[in-house]
């Protein structure tokens, strides 16, 4: 029986704040990364990148954490139907950070948190039915409340046939057992906890811990003791995990030694970080096991995740896609450092984005040097470009509609105050990092540009323009492309996409090979940017080169936008149709085109602010109009 839901998730859902500076203790900590936390929901997005669906079970606060909660879940492709939101509670948060290969502290905030309130009145029998599986986190055992949801929730899967997992996730500071500063620590024994675990293991299907887990749901530090008990009380398929060393698994009785069972070797990987690893782990191993793969399958598709996580910051933003899973199976790295791993890290970064866009039409007033000089020539100030600015942004609003895959491309310069109003709207949003006029390109931010993007919203996507010809001295090109680089690795570490702007010197000679082989040249540099933004291709042939670079280099690119050059309407609307059957080419990002007149006649006193929205808002909905008609014209020719 198909069901619509492959695994529900039940359990914990937070906020992890990562402490970036690695090898210190937590209390040297100085900046910290917020990522989605919490295991069942580390468990959901993993699971959802390696193709599943699943549902998340849980509560969250009714505040901006928890709408970060709910959101990334939903963004990953979780199922949040069932993710209340708590009115009177807040959202948990953990602080983590990484010491050493052997110490990585943590703090649990989770003192009558949202999702400790999930109660069985937040689901029913209909919803535990609608899914395959359902995976219970060992924490949520360990308070009356949540205990009674979790025994709810299994007494309605038995009912359904919904296979029954226990994530035995055993953390002995959040059952009381240690003071709440020691949330490390992994292991306290404790027969009343034990106890507790038996009273639902009977009725598992899918039992899975570490060696320490195992120990405390069967109730001995001997392993093999552990595991005998636990066979006493369920005939679960029971998994051991072993870090490095893979796992090992036990469908029947329990030989009389650990490596009689079925054995998932490990792979040889520098331990990074080990939080989250066995989020990663469990989300492997239920990818093949609710598919019905043989068990060895599941236990490498486990392993697999459970290395590429382990040496990566974080947890959840760290879990492998399934096109990356292959990828290292069929690969593997020629690093134990998988961080490290150019090609390895660009497909983990390319496969797992979550904002996606069908096609983009973009307004562009990132300019900067233009308006400065159109202002001096009218005497007007700084403040007048900044205001001018805020009135191509309601234009832009105006002209959009209620079309999606609109933007903006804005300078934080005069835009500063535009950013804020654009952002968080469901707009696709980028700015401009390089210094107007530069060639060799130089960043507005000088030396500094990995730290000024670390001050913008996550969904800003960083903009470059680099004036760039394949036939330049290769001292220029080299130049470039090392800023270029520096620009990859800002991105990269500040979690944002980036767009490479490439217009070739107006001096210098243009053929229909001269766009492809640039790219060719930034690409043979290890240069990925996420989006191109490329002048008009003059035919099918120009298009053609273009496509088969980036095919050939980057399949995951996200497309090419065109840009405008200030060009008429009549001239957009033909480059429009010979750039629009090819898929590659996602739509514009055009400025002057749409606003240099506004600007010229509002400069000068001809035009007042009404007027001046007014005419944007016309020209950028024309210009919407004529690039959706060149791709429905486009898309009838083929079909």
């Amino acid at each position: 029986m198909t069901r619509a839901v492959d695994v529900i998730c039940m359990g914990r859902a937070a906020v992890d704040l990562y402490g970036e500076q690695i090898g210190g203790r937590l209390e040297d900590m100085l900046t910290f990364t917020k990522y989605l936390g919490g295991s069942p929901a580390n468990t959901a997005v993993g699971m959802a990148r390696l193709g599943l669906r699943p549902a998340m079970l849980t509560r969250v606060g009714d505040e901006h954490n928890g709408r970060f909660v709910r959101e990334t879940l939903s963004a990953e492709g979780v199922d949040v139907s069932h993710v209340r939101t708590d009115p009177k509670r807040l959202t948990a948060l953990v602080f983590l950070g990484i010491q050493d290969q052997e110490t990585f502290p943590l703090v649990f905030y989770r003192d009558n948190c949202a999702d400790m309130a999930v109660s069985t009145d937040d689901f029913d029998a209909g919803f535990i039915a609608s899914s395959s599986a359902l995976l219970l986190s060992g924490t949520h055992l360990s308070q009356p409340g949540t205990y009674d949801a979790c025994c709810k929730a299994i007494t309605l899967a038995r009912q359904a046939g919904t296979r029954v997992v226990l994530d035995i996730d055993y953390r002995p500071v959040l059952w009381g057992l240690t003071s709440p500063g020691m949330g490390e620590q992994r292991f306290i024994p404790s027969g009343e906890v034990s106890a507790h675990l038996q009273t639902v293991i009977g009725d598992c299907d899918l039992v899975v811990g570490t060696e320490e887990e195992i120990h405390i749901a069967g109730g001995s530090t001997d392993t093999l003791a552990a595991l005998r008990g636990l066979r006493a009380l369920t005939a679960a398929t029971l998994v051991v995990k072993r870090g490095p060393m893979g796992c090992v698994v036990f469908e029947g009785a329990i030989p009389d030694e650990l490596e009689k069972g079925l054995k998932g070797p490990g792979f040889p990987v520098e331990v990074y970080n080990v939080l989250g690893a066995g989020d990663a782990f469990m989300a492997g191993f239920l990818r093949g096991w609710i598919r019905n793969e043989p068990l060895a399958q599941c236990c490498t598709y486990a392993n697999t995740c459970g290395a590429l996580v382990v040496s990566r910051h974080g947890c959840a933003p760290a879990m492998p896609s399934w096109e990356e899973l292959q990828f290292f199976l069929l690969h593997g790295s020629n690093t134990r450092r998988l961080r490290e791993d150019a090609g390895l890290e660009h497909l983990h970064r390319a496969t797992t984005r979550t904002r996606r866009w069908a096609e983009l039409v973009i307004l562009a007033f990132d300019h900067r040097v233009q308006l400065e000089e159109l202002a001096a020539r009218h005497n007007a100030n700084h403040e007048r470009i900044r205001h001018f600015k805020s009135l191509i942004a309601e234009g832009a609003r105006r002209g959009a509609g209620g079309r999606a895959g609109v933007g903006i491309i804005v300078d934080g310069r005069f835009g500063d105050e535009v950013l804020p109003t654009m952002t968080g709207k469901g707009w696709w949003v980028a700015r401009p990092v390089e210094l107007p006029g530069s060639r060799p390109l130089q960043f507005e931010a000088g030396a500094h540009l990995s730290q000024a993007m670390r001050s913008w919203p996550g969904e800003h996507v960083a903009k470059c323009l680099v004036s760039y010809h394949p036939q330049d001295p290769l001292s220029l090109r080299e130049q470039q492309l090392a800023r270029l680089m520096e620009l990859q690795r800002a991105s990269t570490d500040t979690f944002h996409e980036f767009l490479v702007e490439v217009i070739p010197p107006k001096e210098m000679p243009r053929d229909s090979n001269t766009l492809a082989q640039a790219l060719e040249q930034i690409y043979r540099a290890g240069i990925f940017p996420e989006w191109w933004k490329l002048p008009p291709a003059e035919s099918a042939q120009e298009w053609e080169a273009i496509v088969a670079v980036i095919e050939q280099n980057d399949p995951h690119c996200r497309g090419v936008l065109l840009l405008g050059l200030e060009a008429s309407e009549d001239r957009l609307e033909q480059s429009f149709r010979v750039a629009a059957p090819h898929a590659i080419c996602r739509g514009f990002a055009v400025g002057r085109s749409i606003f240099s007149e506004a600007a010229a006649g509002w400069f000068e006193g001809r035009m007042d602010d009404a007027q001046v929205i007014e005419d944007i808002a016309q020209r950028y909905a024309r210009l919407i109009r004529l690039w959706d008609e060149a791709r429905a014209g486009a898309t009838e020719a083929v079909s």
